[in-house]
């Protein structure tokens, strides 16, 4: 049953709400969330459950979680091939992340949910002209318009059909053959088979290819065996509009819990984890593993406070604590909090997001990232961690799998002058296929030299 001391389904509605819209008409907005609130569930209690357990499992320094995919889901990019290429170039690095880490890997997709966006701004100015900022599409449009910038609650009905048809076919992909091991060499996007990561990838695939040849002389294949033939995937977003959070919430017949069924898993940003904010108490009622972007101000003290009101059991594979420092800050304010959840005994899974705290604007204007810093700071994750004797659990990327100019340098050689050439995204700039695959290939070297040294757990 519902156990939460003091918790409701609409309990954060009496709490400060940061980063939300304000709708011009309350009465369109209640009528939007009562027929979210009739919609079937877009995912299942037991498939969250069957997440926590694989998250135990990282906390437990036995498996490494990777979460990757848009900065913001748009309604204009929805299409399957983009859903493909995406939901391939996570595979791809997953099994980079396995074979060549030597470790289990959860893989977790920020899809089918992933379309608000936090603003440091609540209005934005161009040529004299104000309006609202824009917050993702589940809020209003990018345009620079009147109209567009206009927050309609109808969009949370448009994101709710576009993620069920997402995750129908990630669902398809999982289960029907995409995802075989047998097509790992097919994983490979085309303009990245031209260059190092490219070869490397082969290369590994090769060998892959020659294990299960093996395997398939010892009667193990994709017939015999489902871990050969299907694979694992859960989505996650952050959970930024809680209107419309809460009207995908449901009382799991089972348990009697409940859990926000528009995600696995849901995590709060940097800027709304205020302790007594609203959503620290939404998402401190739900069951969902949710997680917490702990960014370079943050101190111990009130990471600790909130792990126990987001965990208070201390239960394995519940909260994903997720790092976002800047490559420059890692080394010095990632060490404490590490130390403060140790010596408290806390099971809490450690994750790097090293995109967030490496944004900049470049000479020519534009808002990006450097391949060099977002590596400096998974460096600094990892010895950190190993430092502390903490598991380092995973990472978190924003990426895509087209072949986008929006994040410099690596073995794509982006520079600020080619970052016009194709700069699409919406808010933040993401890592392309070849820079990602990069990224997963030494984030495999740094696992595989973790393994040879003891984890204190």
């Amino acid at each position: 049953m519902i156990d939460q001391k003091n918790w409701a389904i609409d309990s954060w509605r009496a709490k400060p709400a940061l980063q939300m819209p304000t709708y011009p008409d309350n009465n369109v907005t209640a009528d939007v969330e009562a027929r979210l609130a009739k919609l079937p569930p877009l995912v299942f209690a037991g498939e969250a459950r069957k997440l926590k357990k694989r998250l135990a499992s990282v906390a437990a320094g036995e498996a490494f979680l990777f979460m990757g995919g848009d900065c913001a889901e748009s309604f204009a990019e929805f299409s399957a091939n983009n859903i493909r290429d995406t939901f391939r170039m996570i595979l791809q690095m997953a099994v980079v992340l396995t074979f060549g880490g030597g470790i289990p890997v959860v893989k977790v997709g920020r899809m089918a949910g992933q379309f608000a966006k936090p603003r440091s701004n609540d209005t934005e100015t161009r040529d004299g002209v104000t309006l609202p900022s824009y917050r993702g599409d589940i809020i209003n449009g990018i345009e620079f318009t009147p109209e567009a910038r206009r927050h309609d609650p109808e969009r949370m009905v448009q994101v709710y059909n576009q993620s069920s048809a997402t995750l129908n076919l990630l669902r398809a992909f999982v289960q029907g053959g995409y995802a075989d091991l047998h097509r790992v060499h097919q994983w490979n996007l085309d303009f990245v088979t031209r260059g190092l990561q490219g070869e490397r990838y082969r290369n590994l695939a090769d060998r892959i290819g020659d294990t299960l040849d093996f395997m398939a002389a010892c009667n193990i294949t994709a017939e015999t065996s489902a871990q050969i033939r299907e694979t694992e995937f859960y989505t996650s977003h952050e959970a930024l509009l809680l209107p419309y959070e809460q009207a995908l919430t449901r009382v799991d017949s089972t348990t009697g819990d409940c859990y926000d069924v528009s995600a696995h898993m849901l995590w709060i940003g940097e800027r709304t984890r205020q302790p007594d904010g609203a959503h620290v108490e939404f998402l401190r009622g739900v069951k969902n593993p949710i997680g917490l972007k702990c960014g370079p101000n943050m101190p111990a003290d009130d990471l600790m406070r909130l792990i126990d009101i987001l965990n208070p059991d201390n239960e394995p594979g519940r909260l994903t604590l997720i790092a976002r420092m800047g490559d420059e800050k890692i080394a010095e304010n990632l060490p404490p909090l590490l130390r403060a959840a140790k010596k408290a005994g806390r099971k809490e899974v450690w994750c790097s997001d090293p995109m967030h705290g490496n944004t900049h604007t470049s000479a020519s204007g534009y808002k990006t990232r450097e391949f060099a810093r977002i590596l400096a700071e998974v460096r600094g994750f990892f010895d950190a961690c190993h430092a502390e004797g903490v598991h380092p659990g995973g990472v978190h990327l924003e990426m895509t799998g087209q072949e986008v100019t929006e994040c410099m340098g690596g073995a794509s050689a982006v520079t600020d002058e080619g970052l016009a050439a194709r700069y699409e995204t919406h808010c933040d700039p993401r890592l392309n296929a070849t820079q990602a695959l990069e990224l997963a290939f030494l984030i495999a070297d740094y696992l595989k030299q973790g393994h040879r040294a003891p984890f204190a757990i």
